[in-house]
């Protein structure tokens, strides 16, 4: 792992509460780099999520596929520079309610749940850490589920663009549908509106 590897996580792990280096020390030994090819799963649905993720390059959706008819609903995606987890998989160790997929050739740098514990009963910047991710998730579940209830698809549209500047250029126009809960004519009309706007 090289040295801006882990510099990119000690400065992300800082946007959640302050790690000393000593404390960010205790976690390196545990640390592990992965690969995921465009299209294979971070974690599946109905498999426990044993590990939390660093995203050095790549993107992922989060989605639910609709068992009677098939239909796959993009829930979140992210991208370089954040935490990639099923967050009550991964705290709670049960299954998993949907399916993490790589949209790119993605690089992870990641921990195990097991060793994770091991640095929490270390450092107690660790546990807050853990803590603060856990809230950001429950945040991300809020926003979203105001958003599909409250906001127009439009403001839904600028809200990702805002999120995710570049995403329109990395993955495909259906994905973006999807999460913005709407298909593809509705989305080409939004994009029209406001080129025109």
């Amino acid at each position: 792992m090289t040295t801006d590897q882990l510099g990119n996580i000690y400065k992300a792990l800082n946007r959640y509460t302050y790690i000393s280096e000593n404390d960010f020390q205790l976690a390196i030994p545990y640390l592990t780099k992965k690969k995921i090819p465009k299209g294979e799963h971070f974690n599946l649905v109905g498999v426990i999520c044993k590990n939390l993720a660093f995203i050095q390059n790549g993107i992922f959706r989060i989605y639910l596929t609709n068992e009677k008819t098939g239909e796959q609903q993009n829930l979140f995606f992210f991208t370089e520079n954040e935490f990639l987890v099923s967050i009550k998989s991964f705290l709670t160790q049960t299954p998993c309610n949907y399916t993490i997929e790589a949209l790119e050739e993605s690089e992870l740098i990641q921990i195990s749940h097991a060793n994770l514990m091991e640095v929490y009963k270390q450092s107690h910047a660790w546990e807050t850490f853990g803590r603060k991710l856990a809230e950001q998730h429950f945040m991300f579940l809020q926003q979203r589920t105001e958003s599909l209830l409250i906001k127009t698809a439009q403001e839904r549209y600028e809200d990702m663009l805002q999120q995710f500047p570049d995403i329109m250029s990395r993955i495909p126009l259906y994905h973006i549908a999807s999460y913005l809960g709407i298909k593809g004519p509705s989305l080409s009309r939004i994009r029209k509106n406001i080129t025109l706007g």
